[in-house]
């Protein structure tokens, strides 16, 4: 074969790989996706060779029981973990294709997370909490207090910004990871289960609070949950079972 057919063939094959679906617009592009998982010499498989496509502007949530494949699903595309087999693109690239270093600075710069537990450093304020991302991208001071205030303004936290972490409410808490999540302008923020320890007051308020930051803003949001109360307030519920999607119901909000 000659090297202009090589590469004619090898380009070919990183663009399947890069996703060969229309790119405007699609920030997820995950085809034939499979994790398996080793317990022992047993196989476990989580995924089962699902496709999805996350849109801009989409708010959207994984739903399913525990062990469906929501949290694992997420982990793939937070570029946490990686797919034992398929191709996932994600703002453009292709994972499977990018170095330690590189997938870590997608998660800095283009990806925000919002974890059940919160995962707030203790010693910081909300403030701080929230601005800690900035510092790490090196935004310029003026910048991130712009953002910073701004956000936890927009979270219903303005007053609170000087406490720590334990001197707040989940509720509240949970507010400072969305804040944190938002700060850095992110393609995609992905939420694992964010209402699972707050009471049933704190957690519409909290879903509500990011569906409105979904519309006034247009941040993208992307959820795992089995909360009634996020399913019903998603535009789009994407249910999986046993590793695979079972329905994809688009809604009008």
């Amino acid at each position: 074969m000659s090297d202009s057919a090589n590469k004619s063939k090898d380009t070919e094959g990183n663009n399947e790989r890069a996703g060969t679906r229309d790119p405007d617009g699609i920030i997820v592009d995950g085809v034939g996706i499979k994790k398996i998982y080793q317990q022992g010499t047993v196989d476990v498989p989580a995924l089962r060779g699902l496709d999805i496509e996350i849109r801009e502007g989409e708010f959207a949530v994984l739903a399913g029981s525990s062990g469906s494949g929501k949290t694992t699903l997420l982990n793939l595309i937070g570029a946490l973990d990686q797919p034992t087999e398929g191709s996932l693109v994600v703002d453009g690239k292709d994972l499977s294709r990018l170095s330690g270093k590189e997938l870590a600075e997608m998660r800095l710069r283009r990806l925000g997370f919002v974890f059940q537990a919160y995962n707030l450093v203790p010693v910081l304020t909300a403030y701080e909490n929230a601005e800690y991302v900035l510092l790490l991208q090196g935004v310029a001071a003026d910048e991130r207090k712009r953002r910073v205030t701004e956000l936890l303004d927009a979270v219903g936290l303005s007053g609170l910004s000087h406490r720590r972490p334990s001197e707040l409410s989940g509720g509240q808490q949970q507010r400072v990871a969305v804040a944190r999540a938002i700060a850095a302008e992110p393609a995609l923020v992905l939420a694992d289960e964010p209402t699972a320890n707050l009471d049933s007051r704190t957690a519409t308020d909290l879903i509500a609070m990011m569906h409105l930051l979904n519309q006034e803003r247009g941040v993208t949001f992307l959820f795992s949950s089995h909360d009634q109360k996020v399913i019903d307030k998603a535009a789009r519920v994407i249910r999986l079972e046993d590793g695979r999607i079972v329905d994809d119901e688009q809604r009008d909000q």
